[in-house]
């Protein structure tokens, strides 16, 4: 499979070499495994959803807390509350009690999910 997603990697991007996580998350994808992945920013997360996009039939959802954490900075900014927590918790710099809680909130609520943090 890796030489499939390295030849799939160069034919859409023109990259010769995956960036830090990507490859081992694209064939998790691939392999249809549920995948929880955190990265920082630059790190390379589009590439994680794009790719496996690109190489399967039907149409990929991406769910991106980013719309939610712009409405909650800017209700916090007009001194609003609202309960919308996990989307800002999923953009903050989380310890290892924290990603255990949010990898549990997640399975609860969705079956199948890819999530890089931005």
């Amino acid at each position: 499979m890796k030489s499939n997603i390295s030849a799939a990697l160069k034919k859409y991007f023109g990259f010769s070499e995956f960036k830090g996580l990507q490859e081992p998350v694209i064939e998790s994808i691939l392999a249809k495994q549920n995948t929880f992945v955190i990265m920082p920013t630059g790190g390379g997360k589009s590439m994680c959803y794009q790719l496996p996009a690109l190489m399967q039939e039907g149409t990929a959802i991406v769910v991106s807390p980013l719309i939610a954490l712009m409405k909650n900075q800017v209700d916090a900014i007009r001194g609003v509350s609202n309960e919308n927590g996990i989307a800002h918790v999923l953009n903050s710099s989380l310890n290892k009690t924290e990603i255990k809680q949010v990898k549990e909130d997640i399975t609860n609520g969705i079956t199948k999910l890819l999530y890089v943090a931005p």
